[in-house]
């Protein structure tokens, strides 16, 4: 049987000097979550991190293999739920962030082209009259089948989102329902024309790197080593997809994982970007229908207000 070992470590990071240290063995399977397209594989570790039970599954899977469709999709029911109505598609895991409330969609939602639910474009500063205007992260996949990570700032009469490649821009101003024009920065950006995308943050990995900006995209403050379950997802430099599940609190089983080590993860999985989808009990994945990790919801996997979907195409 084929093992993959991943050894991480995390130094001098975020301020800390402190030095964690994990060897992950992903073992493959495929057979358990088949029958599986020749480009799709599924990994599962139940490895100790940094001396905690963990239990994590990545799945692995070729953007540039014409059979399969890279989709999304909006609504308010359950993954499980989903799958059955849906043409129970060969990959089903949660979104970006909403309001549980409305399941009104704070994070970008693009289907085939078109701008189903936009970023969170301003947030209330609670020590002035100010607004922040983040620009919050989102992984998109365009006609051509390219794959890119930016930060977003959305605007309802625009087609596309203006998106900003090399870092998050940081903004404010007195406007709740700002434009462009209110970011007040000369930062390059460009209209970010996908065919598919769906948002969340922080973004993990940059350029190859480990960049965490959850202070800048206003998600998570000072929260980077909270442990919690984690979804995340990235790209390789030979377009290859990696989705990452990591299980939350089940006693002696897992503990999750922190923003940082999911970060380390996904860039020990050869992402050359990657970003942080919700999390905690929304953190779901199913392939084929099958569950990988189990909700840290006690009572199972609760409705969603979006989704990122892997199809066979007929």
């Amino acid at each position: 049987m084929f093992i993959r070992c991943c050894f991480l470590m995390i130094i001098a990071f975020g301020g800390t000097n402190a030095r964690l240290q994990a060897q992950l063995h992903w073992i493959p399977v495929d057979s358990v979550y088949g029958p599986l397209p020749g480009s799709v594989h599924i990994f599962q570790t139940n490895s100790s991190l940094n001396g905690r039970p963990f239990r994590a599954f990545y799945l692995t899977a070729d953007i540039d293999d014409r059979k399969l469709a890279f989709n999304t999709d909006t609504g308010r029911s359950t993954l499980r739920s989903y799958y059955e109505k849906k043409r129970q598609p060969l990959v089903l895991v949660n979104g970006g962030f909403f309001d549980s409330r409305n399941f009104r969609n704070l994070s970008v939602v693009i289907r085939n082209g078109r701008l189903l639910s936009y970023n969170i474009t301003s947030l209330k500063s609670l020590q002035s009259d100010y607004y922040y205007y983040p620009t919050r992260s989102a992984i998109g996949i365009n006609g051509k089948r390219h794959t890119d990570v930016a930060w977003l700032f959305t605007d309802t009469t625009r087609r596309w989102p203006y998106a900003f490649q090399q870092k998050p821009i940081v903004a404010r101003g007195k406007e709740p329902y700002p434009y462009l024009a209110h970011l007040n920065t000369l930062d390059n950006w460009k209209p970010w024309r996908m065919r598919t995308a769906i948002g969340g943050g922080p973004v993990l990995v940059h350029n190859g790197g480990v960049y965490i900006t959850n202070q800048e995209e206003q998600i998570f403050l000072g929260g980077q080593l909270e442990l919690d379950a984690r979804t995340a997802v990235g790209y390789t430099k030979d377009n290859r997809l990696i989705i990452l599940v990591i299980e939350g609190q089940h006693a002696g089983l897992a503990e999750g994982a922190s923003l940082k080590e999911s970060a380390f993860i996904m860039h020990s999985l050869s992402c050359i970007e990657a970003l942080n989808l919700d999390g905690g009990g929304n953190s779901y994945l199913l392939v084929n229908g099958k569950e990988t990790i189990k909700s840290s919801n006690p009572t199972g996997a609760g409705p969603v207000g979006s989704y990122f979907v892997i199809e066979r195409k007929k």
